[in-house]
């Protein structure tokens, strides 16, 4: 597995790729930021050595390298999932990268369900805490002792200096931004109503099928991470209506330029 890192990274290197400081994860319908973005170098996941290829029709499929408010960064426009039948290792093979380019600063985001009453779809959490629900760990195996310890603490999965961070700037740009727990289950159906009811006893405020992994991962590399959830459905387990992808891409849409906003000053005060 080394081996393929390698690999990868020695492709990205020739490809000119400078050493990124900070890694972006973009979410279910969250695009916006890459206009944002000096691109310098974009490449197709399926053209990069042992890159896996988003199945995910909201996932674009793109490493985009270049600066960001004055930051060298490196950002999947499209994650993995493992619903989608990838390995733990696969979902987070992207993380391993950028730790090996040099990443030291992990913004994750997503499209989630709101398990907390009383928050509005269309609202941004800051993810202070998580559950892993799913039911397999990217960590699972033999240690890759190049990156981190065989148990890594999990007691600061998201950094309280970059969250205190990501909160003084929401505040200074009049942005309402939410903090609570994102719990990760393994998808792609949505929960029932038993299970909602079971999230809101374990704590959650958030539910979701990505993130977590990466996290994990990020952590036992060495990376700090922010993470922010768009709210996109509201998960009233006495209420519950339906909900399709393309309602929960469109309220992802509608909130993206206040998510992009809040990452790019984000960025600029790292």
């Amino acid at each position: 597995m080394y081996e393929a890192f390698q690999e990868t990274v020695e492709f990205l290197r020739k490809k000119d790729v400078k050493s990124p400081e900070v890694g972006i994860v973009l979410g279910t319908g969250l695009h916006h930021l890459t206009d944002k973005i000096n691109v310098e170098v974009a490449i197709d996941y399926s053209d990069i050595p042992h890159f896996p290829v988003s199945t995910v029709e909201s996932h674009k499929g793109k490493l985009l390298f270049g600066t960001l408010n004055g930051k060298r960064i490196i950002a999947m426009q499209g994650r993995f999932h493992f619903y989608e039948g990838y390995s733990m290792q696969q979902v987070v093979y992207p993380i391993r990268i950028m730790a090996l380019l040099g990443v030291k600063t992990l913004i994750l985001s997503n499209a989630a369900g709101s398990v907390h009453k009383g928050w509005n779809k269309g609202s941004l959490m800051l993810i202070d805490d998580h559950i892993h629900l799913q039911n397999m760990h990217p960590l699972i195996g033999k240690n890759l002792d190049e990156f981190g310890t065989r148990f890594p603490d999990m007691g600061e999965p998201y950094s309280k200096n970059l969250n205190a961070l990501m909160e003084s700037t929401a505040s200074d740009l009049g942005i309402d931004l939410q903090k609570g727990v994102y719990a990760a289950v393994q998808g792609p159906m949505l929960e029932t109503r038993a299970e909602y009811r079971y999230l809101q006893i374990l704590g959650a405020d958030a539910v979701g099928m990505s993130t977590v992994p990466e996290v994990i991962t990020a952590n036992h590399s060495g990376i700090k991470c922010v993470a922010v959830s768009v709210l996109t459905d509201e998960c009233d387990p006495d209420n519950l209506k339906p909900v399709s992808l393309a309602e929960i891409i469109a309220v992802a849409s509608q909130t993206d330029a206040i998510l992009t906003k809040l990452i790019v000053e984000f960025v600029g005060r790292l």
